[in-house]
């Protein structure tokens, strides 16, 4: 009875362990999963600031190349300072479209003068199309030959118009303008009084728009300005937000890597001790890792291990000298590198099963992997001679 007593609690004692290691691993697996979105979610954050730099510097090695920075407004709406930036925006649209207003105004001075001409009188209103039986003017409410007919009347009702079909810049009212003279001078004939006053008109135009088109240069210029500067201060917001998402991603990585060390070394505590087999077969899969692999194994040796110089000419690997924790990352490196390789091959080869190794990659054994082996070897020896001793 006391004996299985004793039985009864080992049997409990081991079911809870195992329950514990159950939840160890499970806990362990949800790490790993929240690791790896959160991973993700960084890589996308990594991306678009590398993206951000790529079109800084093309547009900084192109001067004619004009902004790509702030073309999709959804992808930086996000960044501080762009909703103020949005503000000066219609701030600035909204001046600017009070100054254009006030230019418009001042240009109906030169549309008196030309409206009050004597000769002005047959482009005050539209063409009396049906009253003066002009049959080839269209057809069937098509025009045949003046695709859009233009009047001062017209001019007049859009400039005071406010259901949003005003004119929004002084050179539309200009080029209707325009196109009033050279319907006229199009449908008359050369020799026709009409096509006589239209040019004379047109002429008379084009003097008063050349001595009011400096106000207009004057206004462009300032757009112009006033654009390049928004634009340039759009470019150091993000600049700005970029590099501030730089550092925090800077940060992020780094804990990221601390939270999947801090598993590893989870990982491997939990891992049985290497016994004398497992650390001879490691020892057999270091010799099989390419010049690059190698470097790398010896460099996780060298993470553990201050003494050990990784990048020395001659170097002197112990495999009885290294921690579990060391031993055991060198263990899963290899094999997924050994791994790696053997995929990588089947894929050229076009086997689904490993292929022999032909005489090139025989013979492929750098000054690194031999170094490897010698030290592997002269490691053993000594060891075998104290076990002799």
């Amino acid at each position: 009875m006391e004996e299985q007593l004793i039985l009864d609690i080992g049997d409990d004692g081991i079911e809870k362990m195992e329950e514990n290691n159950a939840a160890t691993v499970d806990d362990i697996g949800r790490q790993v999963d929240d690791l790896f979105t959160k991973v993700e979610q960084l890589e996308q954050r990594v991306n678009e600031v590398e993206q951000f730099y790529l079109n800084l510097s093309k547009k900084q090695s192109s001067a004619s190349q004009k902004s790509s920075l702030v073309k999709d407004k959804d992808k930086v709406k996000h960044i501080p300072g762009f909703k103020k930036h949005q503000q000066d925006a219609a701030r600035r649209e909204a001046a600017a479209a009070k100054r254009m207003q006030e230019i418009m105004r001042q240009f109906g001075s030169v549309l008196r003068q030309i409206t009050q001409h004597k000769w002005a009188w047959p482009f005050m209103q539209p063409v009396d199309v049906e009253g003066l039986g002009l049959r080839d003017y269209y057809e069937d409410g098509v025009y045949q030959v003046i695709d859009r007919p233009m009047d001062f009347s017209t001019i007049k009702n859009q400039m005071e118009a406010k259901d949003g079909t005003e004119y929004k810049h002084v050179s539309d009212i200009c080029s209707d303008v325009r196109l009033i003279f050279q319907n006229a001078m199009k449908y008359n004939d050369d020799k026709s009084d009409v096509h006589a006053m239209a040019k004379t008109l047109l002429e008379k135009f084009e003097e008063k728009w050349l001595q009011f088109l400096p106000r207009v240069n004057e206004e462009e210029k300032r757009r112009g300005e006033e654009e390049a500067e928004a634009q340039l201060n759009m470019q150091r917001v993000q600049e700005a937000a970029h590099a501030k998402m730089a550092r925090d991603l800077s940060n992020e990585l780094y804990e990221a890597d601390m939270h999947l060390e801090g598993l590893r070394e989870t990982v491997v505590q939990k891992c049985r001790k290497m016994s004398i087999e497992d650390k001879r077969n490691l020892g057999i899969a270091l010799t099989q890792l390419c010049p690059e692999d190698l470097s790398k194994a010896l460099d996780i040796v060298a993470q553990h291990n201050p003494s050990f110089h990784a990048t020395a000419v001659e170097v002197d690997l112990d495999i009885d000298a290294q921690s579990e924790s060391t031993l055991w990352r060198l263990r899963y490196f290899v094999k997924d590198a050994l791994q790696g390789h053997s995929k990588d091959d089947d894929e050229g080869n076009g086997h689904l099963i490993p292929t022999k190794p032909t005489n090139t990659t025989r013979t492929i054994a750098s000054k690194r992997k031999k170094q490897i082996c010698n030290a592997l070897a002269r490691t053993a020896k000594k060891r075998n001679q104290k076990c002799s001793s």
